[in-house]
């Protein structure tokens, strides 16, 4: 019996190492890993650069209260607002964390700039994620709550893509719309262009936040550092994690001055969120991604990736309904269940992730070479002959 609380369908697969796009389990098999810990490990394992900036800071300092300067992330903080349209970053532990502060942050706005204990609701839409504590569960939906056995207010759940609804749920009490530009876990879905315009539109007309969950598929994954820079559309919040830290737990939330000045001391905080060894991780991750050609890797290798697919998807119309997605954010839309073909995947010695809407999600490090996105060609078409 394991004393693991049984929140995780485990398989029995139990990895003991792993180095750039492979992970090896304990009876020494070598997997092509297109999961990246579910968009986490975006530069691979055993990166020489990231151990090296790790191991240097484990060895002069882990942890410091932030009631003190960190200047490794003043730094980070820096970074992330010149990449960004923001000009604050409060550092948290996960996607999750990074959520909540958003949530709170758009509420403490209104608060204060315009004295009102109403102008709280949040609007959220079908299919979206973004985590699992009880303020991020609310906002994927009322269902979602209901195994708790609780309710949580503030929150107005509507179709995905459908402005008129959006305009309609619009009142004097929403103070934000909070939005993943591409949909991760429920499906790898992207936000049409012209509801997100409308979207911020709508937000500047009637005096309301414009959040975007980036947690999954930002920080390179779409091939520019964040997947809404794609759409020409600006946030007044913005979620990161994931990426952010290959592996090691940090999240980050990110707003204008506007917003954030209203976050006086003691609104939010977190004991450990963008600690010196968190914060050195997230600088050794941008000095990577930040290099001149790096994204016109993703670019090229996420093109050769999709063209492949779209060839499979071809010749086996039975199996693969249709292939979508941004950069190296890649959903396969099932025709059989997505589960058998995650399964029958890893039998052929490739990981892969499960998503909503019958979808399997191709996510692999943005380090990935183009003989390793010909490997990964190749073990997706001996999935579908499988079938």
């Amino acid at each position: 019996m394991t004393n693991i609380l049984p929140t995780y369908p485990r398989s029995n697969l139990e990895f003991t190492h792993g180095k750039g796009c492979y992970l090896y389990d304990k009876n020494g098999d070598k997997y092509l890993d297109f999961g990246s810990g579910i968009a986490v490990n975006s530069l691979g394992y055993s990166h020489q650069y990231l151990n090296q900036k790790l191991l240097e800071q484990s060895e002069k300092l882990w942890h410091v209260s932030n009631i003190y300067q960190i200047s490794e992330q003043e730094k980070l903080a820096k970074r992330l607002c010149k990449a960004s349209f923001a000009d604050y970053v409060f550092f948290c532990n996960s996607g999750t964390e990074a959520v909540e502060a958003s949530i709170k942050i758009a509420r403490k706005y209104f608060y204060e700039t315009l004295k009102s204990k109403t102008k709280n609701q949040i609007i959220t839409f079908d299919g979206s994620f973004h985590g699992r504590t009880l303020g991020a569960l609310a906002a994927g939906g009322p269902s979602k709550l209901e195994p708790f056995n609780t309710e949580v207010n503030g929150f107005k759940f509507l179709d995905f893509g459908d402005l008129n609804k959006v305009k309609e749920a619009i009142s004097e009490d929403t103070a934000a719309i909070l939005i993943e530009p591409i949909q991760g876990e429920g499906g790898v879905i992207e936000v049409p262009v012209e509801f997100i315009k409308g979207l911020r539109k709508l937000c500047d007309e009637n005096n309301i936040l414009l959040i975007f969950d980036e947690v999954q598929c930002g920080v390179g994954r779409t091939g520019k550092m964040f997947a809404h820079q794609w759409l020409d559309v600006v946030p007044d919040i913005m979620t990161i994690a994931k990426a952010i830290g290959n592996g090691f737990p940090l999240g980050a939330c990110l707003t204008t001055e506007k917003v954030g000045s209203t976050m006086n001391f003691g609104s939010h905080g977190s004991t450990f969120g963008g600690n010196p060894l968190a914060s050195a991780v997230g600088n050794a991750v941008l000095d990577i991604m930040l290099e001149k050609d790096f994204f016109l890797n993703v670019k090229e290798v996420s093109q050769n990736l999709f063209s492949g697919l779209q060839e499979i998807n071809k010749e086996f119309p039975s199996v693969i309904e249709l292939v979508r997605g941004r950069g190296l954010m890649i959903g396969i839309k099932c025709k059989i269940q997505n589960t058998d073909f995650v399964e029958k995947a890893r039998l052929n010695k490739l990981l892969t992730v499960k998503a909503s809407d019958n979808v399997v999600r191709l996510l692999p490090p943005l380090i990935l070479n183009s003989n390793e996105c010909e490997e990964g060609l190749l073990k997706i078409r001996s999935t579908c002959e499988m079938f």
